[in-house]
Order: structure tokens, then sequence, then C-alpha cells
């Protein structure tokens, strides 16, 4: 399927408090042309009692090595929540943003290639956090389409189709993640998740997270003997990620157009 920007609905995450983001944002998409909808953040710290009973904080801890903040609890119900708005319009395929991306200046080349070249993938990523052991599934123009066997993580600046939404969605509560991690789960999922290197766009939150605080400060992680059972997990992860990439056909080079 060839779609283009009249196909597309673009979504942005904004908290109400974060206006220099939204300022910053706002002049960026505006310069490329591109029209968008902001989509006021879930505030986790304000609706944290709320978001706990839609959560398994023990689940959340043993997945995550660290116990569940207010602020990944509202992230992830904010990408949930956009979602369920862009089934609600009459798009084909979404561009969701979170509000610290610096958009490159081929980023409207990446964004109408991908979209051009819609069959390809199911959820498509144009930055991340981490990106361990892409594989290559071809060429899109001059971007190379990847998969990935270990983590890939982030998700400031990503596209999905409809169908891949509408399916994932019952699927997505409890949160027993951060939602990038649940996303990373493509095995259990069974979706194609990729992302298109050199990447368009990177994150810069100035070292002040909305979600982590100032240089992580938020984060408490126990001893790492009580993590164990998460480390357990990220290494049957990366076995996980290679056994469907191998089932689906994922492994093996190829060309592109």
């Amino acid at each position: 399927m060839t779609l283009t920007r009249a196909d597309l609905g673009v979504w942005l995450i904004n908290l109400d408090r974060d206006q220099s983001r939204m300022a910053a944002m706002q002049s960026q998409l505006d310069a490329m042309g591109l029209p968008y909808t902001r989509f006021v953040g879930i505030d986790g710290k304000a609706c944290a009692e709320q978001l706990a009973r839609r959560a398994d904080a023990e689940a959340y801890a043993r997945n995550m090595g660290s116990p569940i903040l207010p602020g990944k609890m509202g992230c992830y119900a904010s990408h949930v929540t956009v979602w369920e708005t862009f089934l609600a319009s009459d798009k084909d395929v979404a561009l969701i943003l979170e509000d610290d991306v610096v958009f490159h200046d081929d980023f409207l080349q990446a964004l109408d290639i991908a979209l051009a070249h819609s069959d390809r993938w199911d959820t498509l990523r144009f930055n991340c956090i981490r990106a361990k052991l892409p594989v290559s599934q071809g060429k899109l123009g001059t971007y190379t389409l990847n998969a990935y066997i270990g983590p890939f993580t982030g998700n400031a600046a990503y596209l999905i189709h409809r169908s891949v939404a509408e399916r994932l969605l019952p699927n997505l509560w409890p949160q027993t993640r951060a939602f990038d991690h649940e996303l990373n789960r493509f095995f259990r999922h069974d979706f194609r998740q990729f992302g298109l290197e050199p990447f368009p766009s990177h994150v810069d939150d100035g070292g002040d997270s909305s979600i982590t605080g100032t240089g992580f400060a938020l984060v408490k992680k126990p001893h790492w003997t009580k993590r164990l059972p998460h480390y357990r997990l990220k290494a049957a992860n990366y076995v996980r990620r290679f056994m469907w990439l191998l089932r689906n056909g994922h492994l093996t080079a190829k060309r592109g157009d």
C-alpha cells in the first residue's frame, strides 16, 4: 500500500506545564508545514491513583528492574489514549510525537519515503533511545529499514498503521512495562517494529525529563541481586526477538528499492 501525507494524522503529546517544549515543537512543525493536533498529555502525578488501578506494580518492578513511577504511568496512558484518538479519526496511519524531538533537515523526506513504502512496516520509529543489533530489511531510498534483535526503545517519533493499533489496543492493559518496552515485545504482539536509519530526528530533553526527573533522579533501582529476575527476562527477550525475526523471515539480508 502506498500512502501520502493526506492519509496521515499527526498527534503531539504535550503536558500543559511543558509550555517551552510546546513552543519549540510548534516552531519546528510550522517550519516544516506539517499539520498536527496537540494531545494534552496525561499527568501521571495528578492521576496517579486512577492510573495505578490500571497497572500491575509488582509485574512492572519485575519486568523493568525498578518501581513504577507516576510519570511512566502517565506516558503509557498518553500513548494508549492517542491511539484511541487516532482510531476515532479517518486517518490510515498516525505519526505520534513526544515534545522533545529535534527534527533533522531530511525528516519530511524520510516521512514521505516511509509512507510510500507503508507495506514494509507495521510501526516505524524515526529516532531511538537504544537500537541494538540492527538487521537490515533492505533500503528505502537512501535509508535502511532495520529490525532489531536487541532492545529498541524510545517512542518520541513513530508511525503506526490503523490496523496495528486496532489489534494491539485490547492487549495493552494492565500496564506491566514502560510503553516502549511493551512495544518491544513485538514477538508477543506479532507485528513488524522497524526503524529507519540514519534516523531523521533525535531526542533532546535537556537532561530534565518530565518522567524520570533531572538526571534520572527519580529512578530508584534496588540492589542488583534483587534485579536478577529482570536480567533473566532481558536475556530471554533477546532470544524471543531473534526467534520471531527468524520465523518471519527477517534475518535474511534483503535488497530494497
